[in-house]
């Protein structure tokens, strides 16, 4: 399921790419090794490289980046980075600047029509699973959206763990809780189905075994593995999307510079309590008790509190931090603001309908 430097040199060197479009974190480019492979097998190409500045996808950017690629006209866009750069190219690939584009995004009314040209991403975290998604985010003066269209989805992808063992601790940790966080909320979510069910199964049962190891001591096993959870879990996400920590997560992203992962492991323990406290009012299609029954015995635990406890312990052990003082985040100063934040696409997945107040409470409860 993993690649190899060779797969990548093979898929550049194919004769109908002539200019290639390479847009990178310009650090991780450099420490995941990407820059030195690229340099053995471009020589023939005409390449342009595009650095992402912002740390977030943001509008302004993204601008940047359609009319960079617009004015280059590539045959491939070849995307080499975490989530923000994933995103950034697989928006750009099929969406045009325009006046209305700030409203189209946060009305979620983009008028999708095609791909501008081949576009294959190569991963330096294990974490989004942006790789095999239909949806991307991108920043509007501050407030994080969401495209979701299945011509987002890449038409190749290489999964290199070399890539991955260079990046900072803390990116490790922020990431590999998000794929695990994907899988689990996939589990859960009403629009999962058997399919979902299998790959998130298939995620957990890699990623809760290499998760901590992956973060504190990286090697080519533990980086391999958490490449496969990653995308096992991006491929479930991609059918059943996330759910209600994931919608709580985006304006800790946004108020207070949270990186996703960590925003969404904040209260993860907290909305999973919550649904399981309310099975009785699941609005799924499929019995939810039994699917916590199957997320109790992936983890090797037998209830909710000894479920949440283990979570809390993977977050201890991968430094994330949940104490809200020492994140400088004061819920009752900031609750208009993060209400408004959520992201309501992904809050209407939750198994148990939730509103404004019960995110308060459950989120309150933390502080």
């Amino acid at each position: 399921m993993v690649n190899s430097t060779e797969d990548i040199k093979k898929f550049i060197n194919d004769k109908s790419f002539k200019k290639i479009f390479v847009l990178c974190g310009k650090k991780s480019f450099v420490t995941s090794g990407a820059d030195e492979l690229f340099k053995q097998i471009v020589s023939d190409k005409e390449i342009k490289l595009f650095y992402k500045k912002s740390e977030l996808p943001i509008l302004e950017e993204l601008i940047e980046i359609i009319n960079n690629i617009k004015n280059f006209k590539p045959d491939l866009i070849l995307a080499v980075g975490g989530g923000a750069v994933m995103d950034y190219a697989k928006i750009a690939n099929v969406v045009d600047v325009r006046e209305d584009l700030a409203d189209l995004i946060v009305n979620y009314s983009y008028p999708f029509q095609k791909k501008n040209t081949k576009l294959a991403v190569i991963p330096t975290t294990a974490g989004s699973g942006a790789e095999v998604t239909s949806n991307a985010v991108i920043y509007v003066k501050g407030i994080k959206h969401s495209f979701e269209s299945e011509l987002l989805i890449p038409d190749n992808f290489f999964l290199i763990p070399e890539f991955l063992i260079s990046a900072p601790n803390k990116i490790k940790a922020s990431a590999g809780f998000d794929a695990i966080a994907q899988a689990l909320e996939s589990l859960v979510s009403r629009k999962s189905n058997d399919q979902s069910v299998d790959f998130a199964s298939k995620s957990l049962r890699v990623s809760v075994n290499s998760f901590i190891s992956f973060v504190n001591d990286p090697n080519m096993k533990n980086a391999t593995e958490m490449s496969i959870a990653a995308n096992l879990a991006g491929k479930a996400i991609s059918i059943s999307k996330t759910t209600a920590p994931h919608a709580a997560s985006y304006p800790f992203t946004s108020l207070f510079n949270i990186s996703h992962g960590h925003a969404v492991s904040l209260f993860f323990e907290n909305f999973f309590k919550f649904n399981y406290d309310n099975l009785i009012k699941s609005e799924t299609s499929f019995d939810l008790k039994k699917r916590f029954d199957l997320i109790f015995k992936l983890f090797d635990v037998s209830n909710i509190n000894d479920f949440n406890s283990k979570i809390s312990l993977i977050k201890k052990k991968a430094n994330l931090e949940d104490d809200l003082t020492k994140l400088d985040i004061n819920i009752n100063q900031s609750s208009e603001d993060i209400i408004k934040g959520i992201n309501l696409l992904r809050l209407g997945n939750n198994p148990v309908k939730i509103d404004g107040k019960d995110i308060y409470n459950i989120i309150s409860n933390k502080s």
